[in-house]
């Protein structure tokens, strides 16, 4: 019988397919890694030289407007261009292909100062309408087959503005993460008549060891899975396959807990919680994929400190990921903090 705090183990991640290495008796070894300088918090609420505050020029020449509420515009520097070309490059082993899609950014707030754990929950959910538009208006669109809502905080995580914000990737193409979900999703779903998230989550709750928080709409906690020290997931009780067919109640749910979850994370090293979040949703193909079940992942770095970081190197580049600290015992620091 496997001691989940004290044996190395593999745990199986049923949307990927793939395992990663867990090895809690190394939770006691003493640390001698690298230590990162902690991000200066205290930021104003309007910042002159800010290039995402309203009423100033964004670093392609544009000018924002003096908005008071959630601002989207082209991203000016965009990854995917809509009017690229669609040639094919074939040289024996040799393959690329054109790409097009159109890149976003998203300010969740006017005020500089603000992250989505300091964000009012109406303001928050201000934030998930304009997600649920852009989602459909984009994936409307022939030529786009996907949609990536995702969001880089904190500098650790290589956020280049500190003003609050995330940005909208849609592309022709599905993305190789994506495609793997959905692999994943659509075999259970022929196998089981279910969803694999739904069923995953009912197990979830009858245990209750990896939750975090719920509401009445959706329950955030630890994946079995998970990777990195304190990655969380926010799944919605009801099986729906993308953020355009949330109802309003479940919106507001849904900000309500990106809140709770966020401020829990703050807590935990009393700083602002530096991670990578992203929604996973189906396909905008123009298929109904009853198999996808909507979700949103949040991957922080940080590992026993404000300054202290987990770096994915050696074993993680070359084998599997491994981790240290158990998804239970995350969950449980998750739970003790607390809200805000």
């Amino acid at each position: 019988m496997l001691n989940f705090s004290e044996d190395p183990h593999r745990r199986y991640n049923i949307l990927t397919g793939e395992w990663v290495l867990v090895s809690p008796h190394r939770t006691k070894r003493p640390w001698q890694g690298k230590t990162e300088k902690a991000a200066d918090e205290n930021r104003p609420s309007y910042d002159p030289g800010c290039y995402l505050c309203p009423g100033n020029e964004r670093a392609g020449g544009h000018q924002n407007p003096a908005y008071t509420d959630v601002f989207i515009f082209t991203n000016d520097f965009a990854a995917l261009m809509p009017d690229s070309g669609n040639g094919i490059f074939n040289k024996g082993l040799l393959k690329a292909e054109g790409e097009r899609g159109i890149c976003k950014v998203v300010c969740f707030s006017p005020d500089h100062s603000k992250t989505i754990p300091g964000m009012r929950v109406e303001a928050i959910e201000k934030v998930v309408d304009c997600w649920q538009r852009e989602y459909l208006e984009l994936g409307n669109l022939d030529f786009i087959n996907h949609v990536q809502i995702f969001e880089n905080k904190g500098a650790i995580m290589g956020c280049s503005n500190p003003h609050p914000h995330g940005q909208i990737w849609a592309q022709s193409s599905v993305p190789q993460e994506v495609v793997k979900k959905a692999k994943q999703q659509f075999q259970y779903w022929e196998k089981n008549g279910s969803s694999l998230l739904l069923d995953y989550l009912n197990q979830e709750l009858a245990e209750g060891e990896r939750i975090v928080c719920e509401n009445e709409n959706f329950v955030a906690l630890v994946p079995f899975w998970a990777v990195w020290p304190y990655e969380a997931m926010i799944i919605p009780k009801r099986h729906f396959q993308h953020i355009g067919q949330m109802t309003g109640g479940e919106k507001r749910s849904f900000a309500a807990i990106l809140k709770n979850l966020t401020q829990r994370f703050d807590r935990i090293f009393d700083t602002s919680f530096p991670y990578s979040s992203g929604i996973h949703q189906s396909p905008t193909d123009g298929k109904e994929h009853p198999e996808w079940h909507f979700h949103m992942a949040f991957y922080p770095p940080l590992l026993r400190s404000a300054t202290v970081k987990k770096f994915m190197v050696g074993y993680e580049m070359f084998a599997n990921p491994q981790r240290d600290i158990t998804a239970e015992m995350a969950a449980a620091q998750l739970r003790e903090v607390g809200e805000g």
